[in-house]
């Protein structure tokens, strides 16, 4: 792939050694402009290819809410890892956005799938930018091992991560979440996602719902750790962990869930447990 000539940098500064930066560029798969963000730990300046892992992030999020608030930058400097936060959804004129301006769907709720329902499918390709277009225009411009990434995210980026690891485990070596929504055809931040974007046939959200993936033969590349705060307010209703809890020990699926007793669903939780995600993935890239 060549270099994209619409790439930018935005700005940039120095964090634990390394480099943290803004960076933005002219999507093919959402026909957008996407912003995202990466911290280049100080190993990247000795010439060496480094692992990376992609951080997939929630409802209403930007590339900003971890990028500013989910103190990853010293275990990553610490470990070698580049960190890469994309946006959530497509953005700008055109773009189309839920009716109502709800928080659950249109702008900042692309759920990383390729919307096939109109007016969202012309913009709304997340899942071909996150799998495909973003890792190809990373290792155009950074000094990836594109052999080594990994992937997490949260709540509905943890949704995200989940999927794109179980569907491309030689893409994906290591596999994590917090919080993550991991039935969403069984639960109504999913039902009204999944419909709106890919229509009413609930067969086609099999392949964007991990409990399913996992329940009809998809396998991670490994193992996965998936983080709950068991103080969440979304727990019960909308995430449900105990469901893919349940799939991947029927289907022999290596998961340590991890229920943190006090936490909730903020980055106060995702910032407390980052280190050890951080170690997880740099153990297995």
């Amino acid at each position: 792939m060549a270099p994209d000539s619409t790439f930018e940098t935005v700005s940039t500064s120095k964090a634990h050694g390394g480099t943290l930066g803004v960076y933005r560029h002219q999507s093919t798969a959402t026909g957008t402009g996407m912003t995202f963000s990466v911290f280049l730990p100080p190993q990247a300046e000795t010439g060496a290819t480094l692992p990376v892992l992609f951080y997939l992030s929630g409802l209403t999020c930007t590339h900003a809410n971890v990028t500013d608030k989910g103190e990853y930058r010293r275990a990553c400097a610490e470990h070698g890892i580049i960190f890469v936060a994309p946006d959530t959804s497509p953005r700008g004129e055109g773009v189309a956005d839920d009716a109502e301006g709800a928080y659950d769907f249109g702008l900042g709720a692309g759920f990383y799938v390729n919307a096939t329902e109109e007016p969202f499918a012309a913009h709304y390709r997340m899942w071909d930018y996150v799998a495909h277009e973003l890792p190809a225009l990373i290792e155009d411009h950074f000094p990836i091992d594109p052999a080594r990434m990994g992937i997490t995210g949260h709540s509905m980026g943890g949704h995200g991560a989940l999927t794109l690891g179980l569907t491309f485990p030689d893409k994906f070596k290591s596999l994590s979440a917090f919080a993550p929504i991991v039935a969403p055809g069984q639960v109504p931040w999913g039902h009204k996602a999944l419909g709106g974007y890919l229509g009413q046939d609930r067969a086609a959200w099999r392949a964007h719902d991990a409990t399913a993936l996992v329940e009809d033969g998809k396998r991670p590349a490994g193992d996965i750790l998936v983080d709950q705060g068991a103080a969440d307010n979304f727990l019960a209703e909308q995430l449900r962990p105990e469901l893919f809890e349940a799939a991947c020990k029927a289907a022999g699926v290596d998961l340590t869930l991890r229920l943190q007793p006090g936490y909730d669903h903020s980055y106060n939780f995702i910032s407390s447990f980052m280190d050890d995600h951080i170690r997880w993935h740099a153990e297995r890239l």
